[in-house]
């Protein structure tokens, strides 16, 4: 048996593949401060655990302007591969990040925001259709949209997006 599965390393569209990257953490949030964002700092530690670089980190308010712009600037910095926000997936008044987010996005990838719901609901129950959790490609990078709970990245981050960002970056530089 062949262990060149397509989650193996050995498959042809992951040989490729960078393996560390220089990611941006954006938090959206009105409440949350660096210091007690366990959202954003989970999906860092997990970042720095699997051998990536968070170069940076921010909280921004649930504001689709704010999330635009701070998401527009990092994409704009250099040396950024990846980026990954955190909070405003729901479904409350305030919770606008996916429609800031998907009109920066020159692809959007909807087998993140499907498998993300489906392994929710593995664990949740029906109240994962409540997330409107998306990732997507921009500027020949990644970009990830997650609900800001403490284990929703958990779940996020081990199962989606850590075992596909190399790969997704991969393809988003084929765009470019």
């Amino acid at each position: 048996m062949s262990d060149a599965g397509p989650g193996s390393r050995h498959h042809p569209h992951r040989r490729a593949a960078p393996e560390r990257l220089a990611v941006c953490v954006i938090t959206v949030s009105d409440t949350r401060t660096l210091e007690t964002d366990t959202g954003g700092a989970r999906v860092e530690e997990l970042l720095i655990v699997a051998g990536h670089r968070a170069v940076a980190r921010s909280i921004v308010p649930d504001d689709a302007g704010a999330i635009a712009r701070e998401l527009r600037a990092v994409l704009d910095r250099d040396g950024v591969d990846a980026v990954i926000l955190t909070g405003g997936t729901g479904i409350a008044p305030r919770d606008v990040t996916p429609e800031a987010v998907e009109p920066l996005l020159d692809r959007v990838v909807p087998g993140f925001g499907e498998l993300f719901r489906m392994l929710s609901y593995q664990e949740i129950g029906s109240a994962a259709v409540l997330s409107r959790a998306l990732a997507g490609l921009a500027s020949g990078r990644v970009v990830f949209v997650l609900p800001g709970s403490r284990g929703a990245v958990q779940l996020a981050m081990e199962k989606l997006v850590l075992p596909e960002i190399g790969h997704l970056l991969g393809e988003a530089r084929k765009l470019r």
